[in-house]
């Protein structure tokens, strides 16, 4: 949509090499792309933002956590300190992730189950995977998607769901929906984190019984080696991993490793939610511990990925990003809701970018939202011609490969929350209610939320973030009127441009400039 601002970074050939297959190590000159994506991982949950050359670039105390690997990795990449989800919800921001659309046009607008068939990846969206693999890529799925409509098409058990539960969430993607993976190992959602399961690219159902990302590790290194051909190493290749933990349960040593649990469990609760807004004495604070052993555990299985690149050879021409669906609030702002909101914890994510030789490590406070991560993947890669047209972010590679380059930073980025709207006789959610639209630039945070009636304003967020980044203090509106005025007339402008229902509907037009 913004090609305007698309650089093609030429002189990478697209012509994948035919013939037989050679050894792991032969490098295409085309760069490979590894995009690993744990769920709930919030970006305040990173060692080095406590160290020297990084805790200078950010306004917030870092989580008492072990990530030595992501440390390491840190200093050899591009780390974004204000990357943002823009709708902080598991199949929104995949939906997302996958097309470069918003979710009023990527066609999950809602956390994807059985009664939701309003909520399902469009079949005809041109996905980053799909652009890959028309570029000559191996294209290879790991892990959690969770952005399909779950019907009776188990392939062990035509008729049936692949769960029992009602409605399920669970989902089997046949082959015609994967967008241009040709080699799978994935599963809809399915939270039991030392029991996952999987299907392969054939459809053959795997229980492997061990904690998912350090199996998932474990399967994108056996993918690396190339054991049991599976992939043409004449080809460069596509790697998508979406690990599961930190995501919710985290409750027990059956949710993380207990090697993990150790470095946490002797630590008194007020030594490891360290940042002001979190409320200790909150029942969910006893999770605490499990999420961040969680967040050692990816760690660890990032690392082994990170290990084999290293060992064959392929990490010089492998272009690596860490990043999240989502945050997870753990009882800063006295909410249960781990994702879902505006606050700091839930939108701001991990986003780094490692690509030896070609990006010079550093800190940068690009604004990135969640529809910018396909085309400007893309154009990292050498494709920026090749980004659809249909896509709403924005190429920001020219600014990764020079920070300053010629090209216009976002001012802010979106917030959108979304529910269930009319539902049918048998229960089923047909349309969807726009419940809250916001926007969050360097300095502010604003959100509006609306009745399902009248569309009426019916609650305020206003955070100054820089004179209160643990946004502590709720701002009234009235009293910052040219502060709103500027906020609301940025979040119009994106609203118009992206078609969302809050433009089509005019909503808060006395407020919102459209």
């Amino acid at each position: 949509m913004k090609h305007s601002l698309n650089l093609i970074m030429g002189g990478m050939g697209l012509l994948a090499l035919a013939g037989c297959k050679s050894q792991p190590n032969e490098q295409p000159q085309q760069p490979n792309v590894i995009y690993v994506f744990p769920d709930q991982y919030r970006n305040q949950a990173m060692g080095f933002w406590g160290q020297e050359g990084f805790r200078e670039h950010v306004n917030f105390r870092n989580d008492p956590v072990h990530t030595p690997n992501l440390d390491r990795f840190a200093r050899e990449s591009v780390v974004l300190t204000s990357a943002q989800s823009n709708c902080p919800l598991s199949s929104p921001h995949r939906g997302i992730l996958l097309t470069g659309m918003y979710p009023n046009k990527s066609g999950v607008p809602l956390n994807c189950n059985a009664n939701r068939p309003i909520s399902s990846l469009r079949e005809d969206a041109e996905c980053i995977s799909d652009v890959f693999s028309k570029a000559g890529y191996d294209c290879a799925y790991f892990g959690k998607l969770h952005v399909d409509f779950p019907t009776p098409n188990d392939p062990n058990n035509p008729g049936h769901y692949v769960e029992e539960q009602i409605p399920a969430w669970d989902a089997y993607t046949p082959k015609e929906r994967r967008h241009g993976f040709n080699y799978w190992y994935s599963y809809g959602t399915y939270d039991v984190h030392k029991n996952p399961h999987y299907w392969d690219t054939e459809g053959h159902r795997h229980e492997p019984k061990e904690w998912s990302p350090l199996h998932e590790a474990k399967q994108v290194v056996s993918y690396l080696k190339n054991e049991g051909n599976v992939r043409d190493t004449q080809k460069p290749f596509f790697i998508m991993v979406g690990m599961n933990p930190p995501h919710s349960p985290y409750r027990s040593l059956d949710d993380c490793m207990e090697e993990d649990f150790n470095l946490y469990k002797d630590i008194p609760l007020d030594s490891l939610l360290i940042r002001p807004n979190a409320d200790s004495k909150m029942k969910k604070a006893a999770s605490t511990p499990y999420y961040f052993a969680s967040v050692t555990g990816v760690d660890r299985a990032f690392g082994q990925i990170l290990d084999a690149l290293k060992e064959l050879g392929l990490d010089k021409n492998t272009i690596v990003v860490f990043s999240s669906d989502h945050g997870e609030t753990m009882c800063s702002q006295g909410t249960d809701d781990p994702k879902n909101s505006p606050y700091a914890e839930s939108m701001n994510v991990p986003f780094l970018v490692r690509y030896p030789g070609k990006l010079t490590p550093r800190v940068d406070n690009l604004m990135l939202s969640s529809p910018d991560i396909m085309p400007t993947l893309l154009g990292l890669a050498g494709l920026s011609d090749s980004i659809p047209t249909e896509v709403q972010g924005r190429n920001y590679a020219p600014l990764f490969f020079d920070e300053k380059a010629e090209i216009v930073r976002p001012t802010g980025a979106l917030y959108i929350q979304n529910m269930d709207g009319e539902k049918d006789t048998d229960g089923k959610v047909r349309t969807y209610f726009p419940s809250a639209r916001g926007f969050k630039s360097p300095k502010y945070t604003l959100a509006l939320y609306i009745d399902r009636k009248e569309h009426k304003l019916v609650k305020s967020l206003l955070f100054d973030d820089e004179k209160d980044p643990y946004q502590l203090n709720n701002l009234p509106l009235e009293e910052y009127p040219e502060v709103v005025k500027e906020l609301c007339a940025e979040m119009g402008k994106v609203l118009k441009d992206i078609d969302d229902p809050w433009y089509q509907k005019g909503i808060l037009k006395d407020m919102i400039p459209y």
